[in-house]
Order: structure tokens, then sequence, then C-alpha cells
């Protein structure tokens, strides 16, 4: 037996994340993937598993310290014979291997990509809320955090102590009242609370863990920026065509191509284009922050709820490569291996409901972004093409955009760009 450090593995762009819990304590026997910690980013509270297999002999952290990649956080009398090397080389926090395709476009992004990164440090991530010794759990810690609730300033009334949910409920409640009476009755009031019993049989479940995060990310959202919803059809006649030609031979190697592929290659020669869609607002709210590089949120449908994995370096790949990719990024979204890395750094987002049908919707803006793409269901309809109707393929697009930073006639002019762009196959191959 040898005695290795295990050390914090690639957590994507977060540094400085507190340690929330540890797990196991000098002495405690513990298998490969066992969970050793839990961090907790302001995106995602994740578990540092163990390399492989041993007894803990020392800890090198503790609760509310700081860890980015490389850090030792403990210990390990490692069976087998393990090496320091092993540790190193663990998986991610999820303990799943990353998609190949994405792996290799996210860690050798272009150089110029990489030079903005190091040019611009209006990218760095904020720090998250620090909460010390509050004895919360994590995810009530992850709740307080995305309503910027101060769990250092709750009386828990849980177990020892403990702060609940409920806790939380409570100390936004307090806080929007006295909001309220300050701003003149401005506050945004609270939904008063029904006993659904008394009207006929009821049953409570818990929401989704990924619907506990999203919801008040979603709800901020929707309060801070004024939404607009632009729509337009496109004629995908052609692009169909193409795309099943293209699928039928996918179909024999493993995978599919589906007509996402072709909207983030749109969405790309669009922002490029239109660079104040591929921008966020500063923190003072009064100059744009224009990225140079171009990941593409995928809204993916599973079965806790949306999530919204980012596809990196769109630009850089082609269409097969990202039907590759979307193929391997949904599978591990639906299974559950999420990271922060998976879902960290979009600039622009893609609803697509297309597989389920209706004509139109208004997706809500993935703050910091100021824009997303929503698209439904395909139709034939009849078109007039200066002599007749003919039977054309159309797809509605609906755009959704921050107001502070895009205009209606911006807008409208990304949107018509898109249908032409989607209208004509040679312009997703120049």
């Amino acid at each position: 037996m040898s005695q290795i450090e295990v050390k914090i593995p690639d957590i994507g762009d977060f540094s400085d994340v507190p340690v929330i819990e540890i797990l196991v304590s000098p002495g405690d026997t513990v298998a490969p993937e066992d969970p050793l910690i839990t961090l907790e980013s302001d995106k995602a509270t994740m578990e540092v598993p163990s390399p492989t297999a041993g007894t803990v002999t020392e800890i090198l952290v503790s609760i509310g310290d700081k860890v980015g990649e490389g850090v030792a956080i403990l210990k390990l009398e490692a069976e087998g014979g393990a090496t320091s090397d092993s540790a190193e080389k663990q998986p991610d926090s999820s303990g799943a291997a990353p998609a190949p395709a994405a792996a290799s476009s996210s860690s050798s992004p272009p150089a110029s990509t990489q030079s903005a990164a190091s040019d611009s440090p209006s990218r760095a991530i904020p720090a998250p809320i620090e909460f010390g010794d509050a004895h919360a759990s994590p995810s009530v810690r992850m709740i307080a955090r995305e309503l910027g609730v101060d769990l250092k300033k709750i009386t828990g009334s849980g177990e020892k102590g403990r702060i609940t949910k409920e806790d939380v409920k409570r100390a936004i409640e307090g806080a929007g009242a006295g909001a309220a009476g300050a701003q003149g009755g401005a506050g945004i009031p609270e939904i008063p609370a029904q006993d659904f019993s008394k009207f006929g049989q009821i049953e409570e479940k818990p929401l989704s863990r990924l619907k506990k995060l999203s919801g008040p990310h979603l709800h901020r959202a929707w309060l801070n920026i004024p939404h607009v919803t632009h729509t337009d059809e496109t004629d995908i006649t052609e692009l169909d065509k193409y795309r099943k030609e293209l699928d039928a031979s996918a179909k024999e190697k493993g995978y599919r191509v589906t007509l996402l592929s072709f909207l983030l290659k749109a969405a790309v020669t669009c922002l490029k284009e239109f660079p104040e869609f591929n921008a966020s607002l500063n923190p003072a709210k009064d100059a744009l922050i224009y990225k140079k590089y171009y990941h593409i949120g995928v809204a993916v449908d599973t079965p806790d709820g949306l999530v919204v994995p980012v596809i990196k370096d769109v630009n850089a790949k082609g269409i097969i490569d990202l039907s590759k990719e979307l193929g391997e990024v949904s599978a591990k979204m639906r299974d559950g291996k999420i990271t922060p890395a998976d879902i960290s750094g979009g600039t622009f987002s893609i609803s697509s409901l297309g597989g389920i049908g209706g004509t139109h919707f208004t997706p809500v803006v993935n703050a910091p972004e100021v824009a997303i793409l929503g698209v439904v269901r395909s139709s034939m309809k009849p078109v007039w093409n200066g002599e007749e109707f003919v039977p054309r393929m159309m797809l509605p697009l609906c755009v959704s955009y921050d107001h502070r930073v895009i205009d209606g006639a911006l807008a409208a002019r990304f949107t018509r760009r898109m249908a032409t762009i989607l209208g004509d196959v040679r312009e997703l191959v120049l």
C-alpha cells in the first residue's frame, strides 16, 4: 500500500470554490468513486470522488476553505499500489469521463479565444457569497445563494439549529416586506398560500434537484431582464432534404443529424454579423462586454427537467462534428452526469421544442446572456412563389432578447438573417 494525496480534479473555470461538507473522516475506508467532500459554486453543488480504494489517513481541508483544481484535500492509504499520479488523473467531479468531442474542443480553443480570455478581466467569475460555518445542507445553501440570502443572519429552526428551506423562505418574505415598505409598496408580494386539501385529494412531491437549481435563476432573469420576443419563419425545405441525406448515413455510424446542428452553425454566422447578441452587460450596466468566442447553450430535456449544456467553440466545428457532440452531451445530461464545466461559459442559447410541437413561444433569456433562439415544430404550408402556391416546409423562429441591449429593429434583422441562412444550405458551408 502507498500513501497518496487526493487533489481537486478539473472543475471547469471555477476557482476558490467553498468546501461545504466533508463526507469522510480519518480511518474511513473508501471505494473508487466514493464521495469525499462537497463543493458549492454559484452554479452547482458537486462532490469530489475518490480516485481509488483505500483508507483516509488525514484531512487537509476544513469546511469553508476555498479550493480549486490541483489543491490537495486529503491523504489516502491506497490499495493496489496506486500512485500520486493516479490521484491527479482522477475523473471530473461527476465521476464521468467527458465526451470526446466536447473535451477536445473545449480544452484547445483557438488562439484568439485564449487571448480574449486572458485579456478580459471582466470574464472572471464573481466570488460566491460566503456562509462560513452556517449550519445548512448543500441544497439550502444553493437556494440561499441563488436568492441572495445571507445564511449567517438566519437562526435555524431545524434539529440542532440547522437552517431549513422554510427558514430561508421566511427570511425572503421578511426582506420583501421591508423592501415593500421602504419603496411605498413597490415590492413584489408573495402569492397567498392555500390549503388545497380543503377542495379535494392532493399529493405533494418535491421538485427535482434541477428544477430547484434552475427555478431561482429563471425567476431572477425574468424579473431583471425586459424581455421582448420577435418571431419570424424560414423555409427549410431544401435544408431538411439535405439533413435527411446526412442522417441516413449517420444512423449506420451510430449517431443522428438533427436540425439543431444547422441551427448552431446558423447562429454563429448571425452572432458574428450582429455582435450585440453575443455580448453581456457589464456589472455597472453602462457598457457591453463583447465576446470573441462562440459557446452556445442547448436546452436538453431530461427526466428531471431542462438543463442547458454549452457546446464550446461552435464556430470551429462542422455539421458532423456538432451532431456527434450533441448526441454525446444529451446522453450525459440525461444520465445526470453534469459538471459545472458542462454548463458554463455560454454566450447565446437555443431552445428547440420541434420534437414536441407548438407554433410559437417566449423562451426566457439565460442571463447574463442577452438573447435566446427558440424553435418549434416545422410544418408544410402553401407559399406563393409569384405565380402559384407551392408546398414548403416552414420553421417558426422565436428570438427573445434583452431590450436594454437590443432594440426591435436589430432583433428583426437578426431573425431575418437567421431565416435567410437556414433557407439556403450554401450559406452554412461558406
